[in-house]
């Protein structure tokens, strides 16, 4: 709960003797951002405990102190956790917030919790932190995810769909292939992800404001307390960085982007028109109007949250690009941006995950489709190079003319007779009807990642094994 705006112009204690009088309503207004940043209340208050030991381990403070400051951090910890932490503008951010209760409790050893550090590292440290959680969190959604797409590859390793190029039918294919496809797009953002938990897996405290420090830290210490691989090593860079954040971003807008294009296949396929897919009702809604109606609101959100997620790397990108080495104010404009990202993606990953698992699959009609738009074209096209010997140029310009005969009659191509397909090139046999189906079309795609069914039983092997 905010603190209400009383006393603007009194002193800001924790600012220290620098300045006489604190700041007025319009700069307490643009300065605080405790309305946010009091999410990283357990990054701030780990971090702090970790500085404490540290500092008493090298002597700096005394074992008393420290022991005071973890006690009090930890009673600080509780009493946000069940509510009962009052927050105040007027002491800006959570840092301050936790610092000013800190004194209250435990008196003036709470003063030396800030020996050898600045709120620029203190600050840096917190939203590592709290970015390296989210990405875990992310990976492990994504885990999920795919999960769901092996079990409905596996069951339909088989059903036969159109494939599509421009959104026209193009060949046939399995189900179970397109939802591979989708594994194969997710296995990449997680990579992505652990990837990005690689590069931030650095501890930034201890590089203080801007040029490090001159009492004796350990930061080999405190890295490995707060469970990072190292520290950092330019103290300059520490404070100024925030590639972490924006390569959080990057892959959020990579994965929401991932998440819409499996949205409007979603939100296609559930049409009447199509009718590949019916949503539950745990992801859909109804119309105020129309009775009938049954709107695939769920997959419509997650292609909406795509763009609050571009908008969220892009306007970071903008707010860091000119900036000056080391800290700037400015870039306390980068925790909302992360923070609605990563709470949009969380949604619609889990969204997704939810219509995956739970979305019934219309085979007969994914079947019944797979064979218009004279979709095995390429199949009699590749009969012609293999049993007659044609340049596949030469095929597919027979193929062609078959495609168009047949689109006269309004018949599919298994439907020509054969005396018009040997009108059309003399060396077609009875034989090439083995190859004008679908399922013949599907089987005989055993190519390295084709759709085969065999092919796809692979990959599923594959990714079940890594997943």
């Amino acid at each position: 709960m905010a603190e209400s705006k009383t006393d603007t112009k009194s002193s800001n204690q924790m600012w220290g003797g620098r300045f006489a009088s604190g700041p007025d309503a319009i700069m307490e207004e643009i300065n605080a951002s405790i309305g946010f940043d009091k999410k990283l209340f357990a990054q701030d208050i780990r971090g702090s405990i970790a500085h404490a030991t540290m500092l008493a381990h090298q002597g700096i403070i005394s074992a008393e102190d420290k022991d005071k400051i973890v006690h009090g951090l930890n009673t600080i910890l509780s009493e946000i956790e069940s509510g009962n932490f009052e927050f105040s503008r007027r002491l800006e951010d959570i840092h301050m917030n936790i610092e000013a209760r800190l004194a209250t409790l435990i008196g003036p050893a709470a003063g030396r919790l800030h020996t050898a550090r600045s709120r620029n590292d203190q600050v840096a440290l917190d939203f590592r932190l709290w970015v390296k959680e989210e990405l875990e969190k992310t990976e492990k959604m994504l885990t999920g995810l795919i999960a769901a797409f092996l079990d409905r590859a596996e069951e339909h390793a088989e059903s036969v769909m159109p494939g599509f190029t421009h959104l026209q039918t193009a060949q046939p294919v399995t189900f179970g292939h397109h939802c591979m496809a989708y594994v194969e797009m997710f296995g990449r953002d997680r990579s992505r992800v652990r990837h990005a938990i690689e590069h931030l897996d650095e501890s930034p405290i201890g590089a203080a404001a801007l040029a490090g420090t001159g009492y004796p830290i350990d930061r080999h210490m405190t890295a490995k307390a707060l469970g990072f691989r190292e520290p950092t090593r330019n103290s300059i860079d520490t404070v100024s960085d925030r590639d972490f954040a924006i390569e959080f971003l990057s892959i959020a807008a990579i994965t929401g982007m991932h998440l819409s294009r499996l949205a409007e296949e979603i939100v296609i396929w559930s049409t009447p028109q199509f009718g590949f897919v019916r949503l539950s009702d745990a992801f859909s809604t109804g119309s105020s109007i129309m009775p009938q109606k049954k709107n695939p609101d769920a997959a419509e959100l997650v292609r909406a949250k795509t763009g609050r997620i571009n908008g969220s790397l892009v306007a970071l990108l903008t707010i860091m690009k000119g900036l000056p080495l080391a800290y700037s104010k400015d870039m306390q404009e980068d925790k909302e941006q992360v923070f609605d990202a990563a709470e949009s993606l969380e949604l619609a990953i889990a969204a997704m995950t939810g219509m995956v698992r739970d979305m019934t699959v219309n085979t007969a009609r994914m079947k019944a489709a797979a064979g218009s738009g004279f979709s095995t074209a390429t199949d009699l096209a590749d009969w012609l190079v293999r049993e007659a010997g044609l340049p596949f140029r030469d095929a597919h310009h027979v193929t062609g003319r078959a495609v168009a005969l047949a689109e006269s009659k309004g018949c599919d191509l298994a439907e020509l007779p054969l005396s018009d397909l040997q009108a059309i090139h003399s060396s077609i046999t009875d034989k090439v009807y083995d190859v004008l189906t679908v399922e013949a079309s599907v089987a005989s795609r055993k190519s390295f990642g084709g759709t085969a069914p065999s092919e796809v039983r692979k990959q599923i092997a594959f990714w079940r094994a890594r997943n």
